[in-house]
């Protein structure tokens, strides 16, 4: 299982933390010839055999980079501006199943890196889940209702994106330590704050959409802390 968590902090780090939004434009602009879509494959390639280790992986780093760079080749050819969030998902899914093949294929009797240990991995891998990926899968989800009126002028850059990271990042560490009546506390906060100006501004609309977006926030980091909790005991 540690091989899997490893490939897959490698697949976040290189999907969404180590990819700026420009090579994701130049990419659906340019496609096959952009030379962004290579050197995100080759970052893959790296990530992978630098996590795993080993000079026995390289081969099954190879060929995790050339799948992931074939996908993306896919998904850029063949999406179009409404299908992007339908593309996302099935682009996303097909790299967790390339990741799931080499994990089996790869062979565990091996000596890993003395420094790092499974829990350490584990605990990783749900710490950075929470932050931009998550949020981008989010956004995906609730694309279809955006509100019309969702923009404000009195609102900070990206605060939404900053405080739906921090708030899902303390859930998790609540949920680390069992302090599950905070996470009841985080939420009330939440509400006054949020929901009294959700309240002056009358748009039922709106309301609905942050508050389908708050509980997939909470959810989603509820649900990491328990697995990361669950992964780390049966580690030991």
């Amino acid at each position: 299982m540690i091989i899997f968590v490893k490939l897959l902090l490698a697949h976040l780090l290189g999907d969404f933390l180590l990819q700026p939004t420009s090579w994701v434009l130049d990419k659906e602009n340019r496609k096959h010839k952009s030379i962004c879509l290579y050197i995100h494959t080759l970052l893959h390639f790296i990530l992978a055999w630098i996590l795993v280790g080993g000079t026995d992986f390289v081969w099954f780093a190879v060929v995790l980079a050339v799948t992931h760079g074939g996908i993306d080749f896919l998904k850029l050819h063949f999406q179009k501006n409404k299908t992007k969030r339908n593309w996302f998902v099935i682009d996303q899914l097909l790299h967790l199943i390339v990741i799931m093949g080499i994990t089996l294929l790869y062979n565990n009797e091996r000596i890993d890196f003395a420094a790092f240990d499974n829990q350490f991995w584990i605990f990783a891998t749900g710490i950075l889940l929470l932050t931009k990926p998550t949020s981008i899968l989010i956004k995906n989800i609730i694309s279809i209702w955006t509100p019309e009126n969702k923009t404000s002028n009195d609102s900070l850059s990206n605060a939404g994106n900053y405080i739906g990271i921090l708030e899902r990042l303390f859930v998790f560490y609540f949920v680390i330590t069992t302090n599950f009546e905070a996470i009841g506390f985080l939420l009330a906060a939440k509400s006054i704050f949020r929901f009294g100006d959700l309240k002056e501004a009358k748009d039922r609309k709106l309301t609905e959409y942050v508050l389908i977006g708050t509980l997939l926030s909470f959810g989603i980091a509820l649900l990491t802390g328990l697995l990361v909790k669950y992964g780390i005991l049966q580690s030991f």
